[in-house]
């Protein structure tokens, strides 16, 4: 074991992860629509604990840039998510289903952050999105694990079954991002700030906060992502609710399914999107993204479940496979040496949450009062102001990316060849 490189145990705690980040809520809405809950009930609740992650996803970035027990933090949000199971599993009220989403939300919310922090004070900037590639297509085989796994215990055993082994991996992650060694991780350039742990205190200063609402292009990629968000969240568990409603298939099996498509192309698309950031560059790579929504929502429309479900999950791997490595890295690009890299990450993850905690209950009204094809419909419209908000500004995005590149130059960084293959 003590030969292991230590981004070994990262990528087993990015594997694990995945159920956490992720939830369950496209089973969650299956198993509560069996207890006679409404889609726009449904939906409610989901937002509710997307409304928390909006809130909590910045403040847990600046919790990573301000500790140095990030591994520490990726333990705790762990933890909560396994509480959150066992809510589930005993109790389907409303309060105890809405307070176990919040638990769920908070500790999605903090693994974003958490394991950007973790990956960068690791192998620092320059090879930050090369890593952070493999830690995603780590998070995606967990994904795949976790939906297959969810699939045949919803099937075989029951919907319940799918919360034990959500805890079953939150104990999973516990353990292995206690495996990381501490030293491995470089507390500063953890951070965004290219300094090494033995320098003079005095010297080790991060720019104000207000960094962030000065840096024009984060701020437009954080609305590009909100609008985004708003139409494609609520696509999955919207679908997997359409598939059971037409009584044609199995709806943990369907669920599953929609995931397992959807998280086999995004683990393709990760392990390839370095080298098509490096390749392309950024603001290409985040408006190919940006095309998935309106051919999901139109595949999603007019092709009739099951049959849609292919196609409609191969769009949104597409979309999410780049998005997973592209939006990290693109913030550690515009924000590295400000000390605010964690925030600027929450920062904007919590602005997608913003657009993606309403999605939920945008779509489960619409579907609720008009039907599901006029719900997927309009919810693709909404990637009309995404492309709106990526275009115009787009000119600023790539001038700022292209200063940045030069200026990172000058920077000290980490030597994390012997950690890459």
């Amino acid at each position: 074991m003590k030969n292991v490189k230590p981004t070994v145990p990262l990528l087993a705690v990015s594997f694990f992860a995945a159920d956490i980040q992720a939830g369950v809520g496209p089973f969650l809405g299956i198993y509560l629509q069996a207890h006679g809950w409404t889609p726009d009930r449904i939906g409610t609740v989901l937002t509710i604990g997307g409304i928390v992650g909006m809130l909590v996803t910045t403040p847990a970035g600046a919790l990573v840039d301000a500790t140095a027990y990030r591994r520490t933090v990726v333990a705790a949000a762990s933890a909560l998510s396994i509480v959150a199971a066992i809510v589930i599993w005993f109790f389907q009220g409303f309060w105890p289903v809405t307070l176990s989403q919040i638990a769920t939300a908070i500790a999605g919310a903090t693994m974003g952050p958490a394991l950007a922090g973790l990956t960068l004070g690791m192998v620092g900037r320059h090879n930050f999105d090369r890593q952070y590639g493999r830690n995603q297509v780590a998070n995606h085989a967990g994904n795949i694990a976790a939906a297959a796994l969810s699939g045949w215990l919803g099937a075989w055993l029951g919907i319940p079954y799918v919360f034990a082994l959500s805890a079953a991996f939150g104990v999973g992650c516990v353990i292995a991002a206690l495996w990381i060694p501490a030293r491995s991780v470089h507390r500063h350039f953890a951070r965004g700030l290219a300094k090494q742990d033995d320098d003079e205190a005095s010297e080790i200063r991060a720019d104000s906060v207000h960094v962030l609402l000065r840096n024009r292009p984060l701020l437009v990629l954080a609305a590009a992502l909100a609008a985004f968000n708003l139409g494609n969240s609520a696509m999955l568990p919207l679908y997997s609710l359409a598939v059971a409603a037409t009584h044609t298939a199995d709806p943990s099996h369907v669920t599953a399914a929609n995931i397992v498509i959807s998280q086999v192309v995004m683990l393709v698309v990760a392990a390839c999107a370095s080298r098509a950031i490096r390749r392309w560059g950024f603001w290409w790579i985040i408006l190919v993204t940006l095309a998935t929504l309106p051919l999901r929502a139109v595949t999603a429309a007019f092709v009739a479940p099951p049959s849609g479900i292919v196609p409609v999950q191969v769009f949104d791997g597409l979309g999410a496979g780049l998005q997973s490595v592209a939006v990290p890295a693109l913030v550690v690009h515009l924000l590295h040496g400000s000390g605010r890299v964690n925030l600027g990450q929450g920062a904007v993850q919590g602005v997608q949450a913003a657009g993606a905690c309403f999605s939920p209950m945008l779509g489960g009204w619409l579907a609720h009062l008009y039907g599901y094809p006029v719900a997927f419909l309009a919810l693709g419209s909404l990637s009309t102001l995404a492309f709106v908000i990526w275009i115009g500004y787009g000119r600023q995005v790539r001038g700022a990316c292209d200063t940045r590149r030069d200026e990172l130059t000058k920077l000290a960084d980490l030597d994390s060849s012997t950690l890459l293959p």
